[in-house]
C-alpha cells in the first residue's frame, strides 16, 4: 500500500492553535501559598490532648493502686443506656 500525501494538510495542527499566556504584571512575585485545613488545625491540637490523657490515666493508675478509685454504679449504667440507645 502506498501512502501520498497529495490532498493532506501538511502543518501541525497543534502549532495553529496559540495560547494566550497571561504576563505577569511588574512587581507582582510568584510565591507559593499554603492553606491548612480545618482538619488538621484540629489535629495540631491533639499534641495538647495526648499529654492530657496520659496525665489522666497516670493519676488514675496511682488512685487504683491506692484503692482510692471508686466507680460510680449510676453513672456507668446511665452511658451504658445511652450507649445502647442510640
Amino acid at each position: 500500500m502506498k501512502i501520498n500525501t497529495f490532498g493532506v494538510n501538511s502543518i501541525n495542527p497543534y502549532n495553529q492553535s496559540n495560547r494566550q499566556i497571561n504576563d505577569v504584571k511588574k512587581g507582582q512575585s510568584f510565591a507559593d501559598k499554603l492553606e491548612i485545613s480545618i482538619t488538621a488545625k484540629e489535629m495540631q491540637g491533639t499534641k495538647n490532648y495526648n499529654t492530657e490523657r496520659a496525665e489522666r490515666v497516670e493519676k488514675l493508675k496511682e488512685e487504683i493502686a491506692s484503692g482510692e478509685y471508686k466507680v460510680d454504679a449510676r453513672k456507668v449504667a446511665e452511658d451504658m443506656l445511652k450507649y445502647y440507645r442510640f
